[in-house]
């Protein structure tokens, strides 16, 4: 199984993907809510995110990374601090994430 194949299975499923007009990468996009269970999903599977992107009417909002936060990329309290932070600053963004997947896990029949 490819990290992509990963993703859809595991993590995406039952949830809306949005893509950005002015995107040329066919990166999905997820609503504030769909997110969250994104977070959830991937602490559970122990997966880690390099960076988290969210845009806002059509334009690219800001990024956080795991470096900016000097945390391994399966620390999930980076990632849940700079998804809160970007909550914070604005309501109602979309967002994607880079993750890491181990080939141990996506070696495994889960």
């Amino acid at each position: 199984m490819d990290k992509n194949e990963f993703l859809e299975k595991h993590i995406f499923t039952d949830l809306q993907k949005i893509h950005q007009e002015s995107d040329a990468d066919p990166t999905p996009y997820f609503s504030e809510a769909d997110f969250a269970v994104i977070l959830e999903r991937i602490e559970h599977f122990g997966i880690g995110i390099y960076g988290i992107e969210p845009w806002f009417e059509g334009k690219m909002y800001g990024v956080k990374t795991n470096e900016a936060y000097r945390k391994k990329a399966t620390d999930p309290k980076w990632y849940k601090r700079a998804f809160f932070e970007f909550k914070k600053q604005q309501a109602n963004l979309q967002y994607a994430a880079t993750y890491r997947i181990s080939d141990k896990l996506l070696a495994k029949e889960v």
